[in-house]
């Protein structure tokens, strides 16, 4: 963990990272299982906004819902709380809907998320796809690499782990990109467990025992990256990253933001760096958090929120009236 906390994020409540992503949990969940995606989403990121609007810092979005163009709140670069200009100034990783597809097929693990830390501590990674290869902790430095092959990385953690590569389960997106790479690992024998979406939990999986997935393999969005590399640097574990382009306006937008390397590897905290505080609220029922529960006059919910200088994990169960 970090050395030392942030004075900055002093100053700005845990608990209330976890009422923001309450709220656009609670949004999310009133579409679950209406086929809607654009809907459940636009009712997370305005919930979110509305409540990241409530907090006394000047915050802005570094990882949001896209550019200006594409996105009319919740956008890179904009400006959120009720202190701008004047507050601490925090930079923010947010996805108010991870897993809209899941959301509006009523399936596993979508999350309301966030995460934040001091200006400057958090990557602004363009909406590109990412390369990413992750372990829980206990492991030793090292211990994976994306110059090496899934087979060779497969062979180093079962080694790690004191057992056969059989033995290990992988977990991977389920998407055609990854058929070649799920061929190669169930020829070794591993275990795949393969996911239809929310990317940010599957990395986090591999840091509980009870998710039986021992590591994290394959692409997705590398801002959801940003996320996961923010909760593993509360709770510990390895992370590789690596930007991939499929043309030349992905490459420009790199640009953009500042890419000049785009063969560059990333480690945890070129990612995620300093003192930061990750919180997630579940909207349907997944392997990290219970989803979002109507009951007589209100709705329940189950968060969770860390912070990466302490090490603190706490887990929340919130009950909140209807209407």
């Amino acid at each position: 963990m970090t050395d030392t906390a942030s004075k900055v994020l002093d100053r700005v409540l845990v608990l209330e990272m976890v009422r923001v992503t309450e709220a656009a949990a609670i949004a999310a969940a009133k579409l679950v299982g209406r086929g809607d995606e654009k809907a459940a989403d636009a009712a997370a990121v305005e919930a979110m906004r509305a409540a990241l609007n409530e907090l006394a810092m000047d915050g802005t979005v570094v990882i949001g819902e896209g550019e200006r163009d594409e996105a009319p709140m919740l956008f890179i670069g904009e400006k959120v709380g009720s202190a701008i200009g004047s507050g601490p100034k925090i930079d923010i990783a947010l996805d108010p809907l991870e897993g809209t597809t899941i959301t509006a097929k009523a399936g596993p693990n979508a999350l309301a998320v966030l995460a934040i830390a001091e200006e400057g501590e958090l990557l602004n990674a363009p909406d590109v796809y990412m390369e990413k290869l992750a372990v829980g902790p206990g492991y030793p430095d090292g211990v994976i690499d994306l110059a090496k092959s899934p087979t060779e990385n497969i062979h180093a953690i079962a080694a790690a782990k004191g057992v056969e590569p059989h033995e290990i389960i992988a977990c991977v997106l389920d998407r055609p990109r990854h058929e070649a790479l799920v061929a190669e690992l169930r020829a070794i024998g591993c275990g795949v467990m393969l996911i239809g979406d929310g990317d940010v939990a599957g990395v986090i999986a591999t840091t509980d025992p009870d998710t039986t997935v021992d590591v994290y393999m394959g692409s997705g969005g590398a801002p959801e990256g940003v996320l996961a590399c923010a909760a593993l640097r509360c709770i510990g574990g390895q992370f590789k990253g690596r930007l991939l382009f499929r043309n030349d306006a992905e490459r420009g937008r790199a640009a953009k933001w500042g890419v000049t390397d785009l063969d560059r590897i990333y480690d945890l905290t070129d990612l995620a760096k300093g003192d930061c505080i990750f919180a997630a609220t579940g909207v349907t029922d997944g392997s990290l958090l219970a989803g979002v529960k109507r009951k007589a006059g209100k709705m329940t919910t189950e968060s969770v929120v860390m912070r990466a200088s302490s090490g603190t994990v706490r887990w929340v169960k919130g009950e909140h009236r209807l209407g």
